[in-house]
């Protein structure tokens, strides 16, 4: 839809893996070849006030600072512009995590645990960012077993990033824990399900001339803001 609207916009993509850039160099739906830049979402290499759209889809989970992540994009928006993205919400993989918290009585945090939409929102107001809109929506997949769906996993790039996670190596004895407490949810049609809740944010650049507070709660203003100034 974006192609589109917009057939000659500059678009710049963004990812922290090489491979993965790699991979996305060879979609070419736009007039304009795309700039595809190597770097990290949480100190993104753009200019502040330099973007029109800012679009995220299933990335912003896997960060270590999701209020660095939201001061970036309200940074790099120019005033009423729009920033869009989808992520992962708390019934994500509740099957799964179900399943390992049987296995080893829940000893350890083998699953993400992933944000409510509603902190989320909260999050975006208190970097900068205006009116935002949030929704959810909630899909299951379905795979012939535990091993499947580990693989699936590992192909989308999901890591266990919690505190409470193991340190050590997961045994054999402990996975095949896993499978079988998974095996109490396989359905009629003899596949295991696995729940996706998907949150979806949209909200808007600050306002022109106003300085806000980034991830670590200071507030930065250039010195040529304060020149000319006079006490009243």
């Amino acid at each position: 839809m974006l192609r589109q609207r917009y057939p000659r916009a500059r678009v710049v993509g963004l990812d922290f893996s090489s491979g993965m850039l790699q991979e996305a160099s060879r979609w070419r739906p736009w007039v304009r070849k795309p700039l595809w830049l190597c770097g990290d979402m949480e100190r993104l290499p753009l200019r502040d006030a330099s973007v029109d759209l800012l679009f995220s889809s299933l990335s912003v989970q896997w960060g270590n600072d999701l209020a660095a992540t939201f001061s970036e994009a309200r940074r790099v928006l120019k005033p009423g512009g729009v920033f869009m993205f989808s992520t992962l919400g708390p019934d994500t993989l509740k099957e799964l995590r179900a399943a390992w918290r049987s296995a080893d009585d829940g000893q350890y945090a083998h699953v993400n645990m992933f944000l409510d939409m509603h902190d989320v929102g909260d999050a975006l107001l208190r970097v900068g960012l205006r009116d935002p809109v949030m929704d959810v929506e909630r899909t299951m997949l379905r795979y012939p077993d535990v091993d499947t769906i580990m693989r699936s996993l590992k192909g989308i790039g999901a890591q266990n990033s919690t505190q409470g996670r193991s340190r050590g190596l997961t045994t054999k004895t402990r996975l095949q824990r896993v499978r079988e407490a998974y095996e109490d949810k396989r359905g009629e049609d003899g596949l295991l399900p696995v729940t996706y809740e998907v949150v979806h944010g949209l909200a808007w650049g600050g306002e022109a001339g106003r300085f806000y507070a980034d991830a670590a709660g200071e507030v930065k203003v250039p010195l040529h803001a304060l020149l000319g100034r006079t006490k009243k």
